[in-house]
């Protein structure tokens, strides 16, 4: 299974560029993994809604470059499915039987997803109801992803 992740933004702290290698490292006995970076556009203060969509459709477009069709694409969004570790497991497992060989996640920038990417999503999944930085929501995503692999394999991980 390759899975890709597409995230808006650049990492710049250490600890969460090392959190990162070290999922990566970790999944590699499981899965093809890359993460894919597009740039961010800057958010003005108190920037309009008109605005706000427009960075998130410019987002998307440099997102949306990226995947590919034969991909299966998960958003992380809000407003989206709530599952529990065992159940994000079980929709990994079940998408690689049903011959999905590639999921794609995307992680948008700080004001979300724009409509585009959201319309090409074929599942929109919520980690909470609270919001995330975009940075840490990478790291959580791939300990999650790590997870999912280690419960399809019957091996132990904390609960």
């Amino acid at each position: 299974m390759k899975i890709t992740i597409i995230s808006v933004g650049k990492i710049k702290e250490k600890y969460l560029r090392d959190a990162i290698d070290e999922y990566r490292k970790r999944l590699s006995r499981y899965c093809k993994l890359e993460i894919i970076e597009v740039p961010d556009e800057k958010t003005p203060d108190a920037a309009s809604e008109t605005v706000e969509n427009q960075i998130r459709e410019k987002e998307g477009e440099r997102i949306l470059k990226h995947v590919r069709e034969d991909a299966y694409v998960i958003t992380l969004e809000i407003n989206g499915k709530m599952l529990d570790s065992l159940e994000l497991a079980k929709k990994i497992e079940n998408l690689g039987t049903q011959g999905e060989s590639h999921i794609t996640f995307i992680i948008g920038g700080s004001i979300g997803l724009g409509n585009s990417v959201l319309k090409r999503a074929d599942f929109g999944l919520s980690f909470s109801k609270m919001t995330f930085p975009h940075q840490l929501m990478r790291v959580i995503l791939l300990e999650q992803i790590y997870r999912s692999y280690r419960i399809i394999n019957g091996e132990p991980y904390h609960k």
